[in-house]
């Protein structure tokens, strides 16, 4: 890259950027499978291959039939439910944080549809 074009580059950024002298560290999220096993509108009892730090905040993916939501939530408890071999299976209880009137509608559709269909078995 020219001296010109990097230039440019830096014209286009809303702020400049400083270099990091000596170490900054970071974190990433990365969204990680889950298995929800409980669900209410206030929060989910999931299971996951790795264990969650309590009091931790996370955001949650959660497809809930044709409909998919993202919903802050923090980790009330963690434990190991299940050790098979080399893999071992954890199970956490999660309270959503302020969930949006959105987010609490789709719940809340979702475990009716739920609801309505137990009953009609």
């Amino acid at each position: 890259m020219t001296a010109s074009e990097e230039d440019d580059r830096r014209v286009k950024r809303d702020s400049e950027r400083i270099e990091i002298l000596g170490e900054l560290h970071g974190e990433v999220m990365v969204y990680q499978p889950l298995a929800i096993k409980e669900l209410s509108c206030g929060g989910a009892q999931v299971e996951t291959a790795y264990p969650f730090q309590l009091d931790s905040l996370h955001d949650f993916r959660l497809t809930l039939g044709d409909r998919s939501i993202v919903v802050k939530g923090r980790v009330a408890h963690c434990s190991i439910t299940d050790v098979d071999q080399e893999i071992v299976i954890y199970r956490s209880g999660i309270e959503f944080i302020e969930p949006t009137k959105r987010v609490f509608s789709v719940i809340a559709d979702f475990i009716e549809a739920i609801k309505s269909g137990r009953r009609a078995e």
